[in-house]
């Protein structure tokens, strides 16, 4: 019996135990977040499956798992087909699946600390028309039975200095007062982590790859606020920078302070907190305000001193990937090279900065085949050696006190067929069409999806994740509200200040996988005549494309000078910080085409 089995029918155990004829383990936390600290990793213990997205059930006598576009492949590696049954979203949902599949009149428990509202109401709904419910449960039967769960981070706090936020948490929170008075509210909660790190210039090291601490907080009408976070956390240097306006009390208390809004009106986010938060603020008697989180548009709109700092962070990045570039270019041919090693060493380029605070999450590094899948983990039983004739796809990225960065890159390792050049040029002709773009005010990263994919639907081929997704400052390398994607619920406008992700692909299952990432800004343009407010982007990343890659002949003349003024901005940029025979490759790589 292999481990999983055994975990699977513990859980089975200790359901029967409970009375539960069922039970939702998705892969979040009691904050929602999309990266989760090793104590909320439930789903990975209790499956195997490393992806950063996903939802389990687990009946008497069947077990879905439920992944969507981009964990296809990778679900089927890591999860023993044998106990689970594999789920696509958004073809289904869990509370669809479950709506077929519950046993008539059981009892299935969710954790009202890791699922939304919105989910708890549309599963109970599923369930009703079998006569089956829904039931809280006081703490999760997945911990029961996990013996040795790792215990919640202990590291500090550190303050996040304003020279790096550009904006004073003192002025953040007074902003989100005068909001609130906006509202005729009272309080706001806040539990998304990066909403807290931005809003009290604080950052930690509780969750993997995403410099947040674990602690919720409220924000009340006259600029002062609770910080809930455990006591042996903050340090004289965070209790001085937070000051006399911010009560920092245990993380414990959270629960109990929200029932506490008796007689108050309180705003808290349907999507980013979890049931159990409105459940305590119902107990409690607050009226609820169910509005967005009034963090989350500043935080994506950056301050001229974030995009500065930005600015500073990918040009010392770009440099880092322009060696480790280099070195795949000297040491592949020898031989030897595998996706462990060349990852390691991309992370060392990185760490030579001596700026690298961590990555901005775990480097993909896909040689062949591995390429293919989207959001593929390296790990010893499926390292690949880098062989000639391949596609090599290294998607990475850096934390650094001043930016986060993420960046795709493709590599034709030797010679590559005409059918990988043509397919590489399709999504390189979309990543310019969109790098190009000139839209009005009010734009939605949903009407410039099809920018990026044009080329391959013209050829029958397509990819199966967005285009584009938002980036933090020195937080998630995965930020809303904004992204560029055919999905639905992408009807953010984009605003001057925003950055994205620019990163077509296309995956051909067994063979390789291709994807040029860039991260963008959108910016105002000045276009003569216009009736309209115009914004365009600004490319922010800045590493050679590989030329090998190109067929050149598909490119039409304004894609081909695109491709070469970018080329002469990486050697201006990345340029002076190479020398040798880096900075003699660097040269050659972005030669003009």
């Amino acid at each position: 019996m292999s481990a999983y089995e055994d975990r699977l029918k513990a859980l089975r155990e200790q359901l029967v135990r409970e009375r539960l004829d069922g039970f939702v383990v998705p892969l979040t936390d009691e904050h929602m977040s999309e990266y989760v600290g090793e104590y909320a990793q439930r789903l990975a213990w209790l499956t195997g499956f490393q992806g950063s997205a996903g939802s389990a059930v687990v009946l008497p006598e069947e077990a879905a798992i439920f992944v969507d576009g981009r964990y296809t492949l990778q679900v089927r590696e890591q999860v023993d087909a044998a106990y689970w049954q594999f789920e696509s979203v958004p073809q289904t949902s869990v509370a669809a699946w479950l709506g077929v599949h519950a046993p008539q009149g059981g009892r299935i428990g969710y954790d009202p600390w890791l699922h939304t509202r919105a989910w708890v109401k549309a599963a109970s709904e599923a369930l009703a028309e079998r006569g089956a419910e829904l039931v809280a449960v006081e703490t999760n039967p997945v911990d029961a039975v996990w013996p040795d769960r790792p215990a919640p981070s202990d590291a500090r706090l550190v303050v996040h200095e304003d020279r790096y936020a550009g904006q004073s948490a003192a002025e953040k929170r007074q902003a989100m007062g005068d909001w609130l008075t906006e509202k005729k509210a009272d309080g706001v909660v806040l539990s998304a982590l990066d909403s807290i790190a931005w809003t009290f210039n604080i950052r930690g090291k509780d969750v993997s790859r995403t410099p947040v601490a674990l602690a919720y907080a409220i924000v009340h009408d006259d600029a002062t606020a609770d910080l809930f976070v455990a006591p042996e956390k903050i340090d004289e240097a965070v209790v001085q920078h937070l000051g006399n306006a911010v009560r920092v009390r245990s993380r414990a208390d959270f629960a109990g302070a929200l029932r506490d809004m008796a007689g108050k009106t309180v705003a808290a986010d349907p999507e980013r907190a979890v049931a159990a938060i409105f459940e305590a603020l119902d107990a409690g008697g607050a009226t609820i305000l169910p509005v967005r989180d009034p963090a989350v548009l500043p935080k994506a709109i950056k301050n001229p001193v974030e995009i500065a700092g930005h600015k500073a962070a990918q040009a010392r990045d770009g440099a880092a990937l322009s060696r480790f570039l280099h070195w795949i270019a000297v040491e592949t041919p020898k031989g030897g090279v595998d996706e462990l090693s060349a990852a390691a060493r991309l992370e060392a380029f990185r760490k030579e900065t001596g700026l690298l605070e961590d990555l901005s999450f775990d480097t993909i590094s896909g040689a062949g085949p591995n390429g293919a899948v989207v959001h593929y983990r390296v790990e010893e039983k499926t390292n690949r050696t880098i062989e000639q004739g391949s596609f090599y796809l290294v998607d990475s990225g850096g934390q650094y006190r001043d930016g986060t960065t993420d960046v795709t890159r493709t590599i034709a390792i030797g010679k590559p067929s005409e059918e990988m050049k043509r397919r590489f040029t399709l999504v390189l002709k979309g990543h310019i069409a969109l790098a190009r773009a000139q839209f009005p005010i009010g734009t939605r990263g949903s009407q410039l999806d099809v920018l990026a994919r044009q080329f391959l639907w013209a050829e029958g081929l397509d990819y199966a994740h967005g285009t584009g997704h938002g980036v933090g400052s020195f937080l998630s390398v995965h930020e809303g509200p904004q992204r560029i994607a055919t999905a639905g619920g992408n009807d953010e406008p984009l605003q001057p200040g925003m950055i994205l992700s620019n990163e077509p692909g296309y995956y051909r299952t067994g063979e390789y996988g291709i994807r040029i990432e860039n991260l963008v800004l959108v910016e105002r343009r000045d276009v003569p005549g216009a009736e309209r407010e115009m914004l365009g982007f600004e490319t922010l990343t800045f590493a050679p494309i590989d030329r090998n890659a190109i067929a050149v002949d598909i490119l039409t003349a304004e894609e081909r000078a695109w491709v070469d003024a970018y080329h002469a901005n990486v050697v201006g940029i990345v340029g002076p910080q190479l020398d040798g025979d880096a900075l003699l490759w660097l040269e050659q790589a972005c030669a003009p085409l």
